[in-house]
């Protein structure tokens, strides 16, 4: 099936909707009204690792796919890199008026919490582009929730960095309250690390109520074809992992693509009872066809125009096969408690229980307000350390990583111009599941 720009725009500008419902939490799910709400989503980057572009700022893109979508069956897209000086306003109305809501990272491949040095990178630069993003999006009523980091921990060596991405979660939902923003969930994409998933589950979840987390997701590619199930996959243990959770959780990204064409058989299990009473659904990697051979759709050159593929109809069917559970699905609809605080190990889990203070120079954000949103301009937090903040009197050294998942948390290097930037980017950006792996 193929879907055009033009057509798509004029399709939606006939059926104008009323605004989606908010979003909320009760218990470990997510409600829209008093109706249980699962993500049946995807994960949406089109150009990938190699040309990232905001999806949400460019009418041409979004009205050429969200038709798509919509006959697809979704009802939430996650993106991965905004540009938060962009105007957002007809792209979020077309999405809104197609059932469709968004997921949203706050994180670009210019600020974001660096594993290598993550005190260095927690400073006002990078708060005043979390906030100023917050200012932006917070207005739309189907902004779902916000990612505050995307496979920041990756490994047993980095676990230090969880620290400063819980100071991000406590620091965003502090800026809501104080700047009178509508309560828009802050959550957190975990990368499936073996040595530490349970880990940064249990401490995301640890603390007070102002620095948790109010839902958990984690990328996950462990069902790879029809003949895996949901004892094979594992599906079963994480169910029993996450009983009593307290918060809800789902799956950040899913489908592996080993065994192609994708028959995402998993879909049977992920919204059924077997799991809906801890598990919320789940995001299908990814929209667009790009190197790693993990999309829905065919792009055509000029960008006009999007060709299905066998992988979008395979997903249309099971979705259109598999309805949700009636009811609330077993969720546990009253307050969970706080998980307890994962003991340091070191060299294996190495995150402090005690988060770090705000730096001192973004408090002024809490009173002014972030000022103008920068976007994908202005300065970087990684590279250079602002004036008055931070541990480190050098810059870090760039180093490689193993991330699979698109906007995981950027490496730091030194400055370079952005052509320069683009290329490297090129070259590092071929991660084993082929999104937009690690931004710098």
């Amino acid at each position: 099936m193929r879907f055009t720009t033009l057509a798509g725009l004029a399709t939606l500008a006939a059926s104008a909707a009323a605004e989606l419902t908010p979003i909320t939490i009760r218990g470990n799910a997510f409600f829209s009204g008093n109706s249980r709400f699962y993500v049946r989503g995807v994960d949406y980057q089109p150009g990938g690792a190699s040309d990232p572009k905001d999806p949400l700022a460019d009418t041409a893109i979004c009205g050429r796919d969200i038709p798509a979508m919509k006959e697809l069956g979704l009802n939430a897209v996650r993106v991965y890199i905004v540009d938060s000086a962009a105007d957002h306003d007809e792209c979020m109305k077309m999405l809104d008026d197609a059932g469709i809501y968004l997921i949203l990272d706050v994180n670009t491949p210019f600020h974001s919490i660096t594993r290598d040095n993550p005190s260095l990178s927690y400073n006002e630069v990078y708060l005043q582009h979390v906030f100023g993003t917050m200012d932006v999006f917070s207005k739309y009523p189907n902004l779902m929730a916000y990612f505050a980091g995307n496979e920041v921990v990756d490994n047993e060596n980095n676990t230090a960095a969880a620290t400063y991405v819980k100071a991000t979660v406590r620091d965003m939902k502090a800026y809501q309250k104080a700047r009178k923003l509508r309560a828009i969930p802050v959550g957190y994409s975990a990368a499936d690390v073996a040595q530490n998933r349970q880990l940064i589950a249990e401490y995301m979840n640890s603390g007070t109520k102002e620095e948790r987390v109010d839902f958990h997701a984690f990328n996950d590619y462990s069902w790879c074809g029809s003949a895996s199930s949901f004892q094979i996959s594992g599906y079963d243990q994480k169910v029993k992992n996450y009983t009593g959770y307290g918060i809800p959780t789902f799956l950040s990204e899913f489908g592996c693509n080993l065994n192609p064409p994708r028959t995402f058989t998993e879909i049977e299990s992920i919204y059924h009872t077997n799991m809906t009473g801890v598990f919320s659904g789940g995001l299908v990697f990814e929209w667009s066809q790009e190197p790693n051979n993990y999309g829905l759709v065919q792009v055509s050159k000029d960008l006009k125009t999007i060709d299905t593929l066998v992988d979008y109809d395979n997903l249309k069917t099971m979705y259109e096969n598999v309805p949700n559970p009636t009811g609330d699905g077993g969720a546990t609809l009253t307050d969970g408690s706080a998980s307890e605080c994962p003991s340091k190990i070191p060299g294996a889990w190495d995150a402090e229980c005690t988060l770090p203070n705000m730096p001192q120079k973004a408090e002024v954000y809490f009173n002014s307000g972030a000022g103008k949103a920068l976007g994908l301009d202005g300065p970087s937090n990684q590279w250079t350390e602002p004036s008055g903040t931070g541990t480190s009197d050098t810059p870090a050294t760039s180093t490689s990583s193993s991330s699979s998942s698109p906007n995981a948390a950027p490496l730091p290097m030194p400055s370079v111009n952005l052509m320069a930037i683009t290329s490297i980017a090129s070259i590092i950006f071929t991660g084993f599941l082929g999104g937009l792996a690690v931004f710098l």
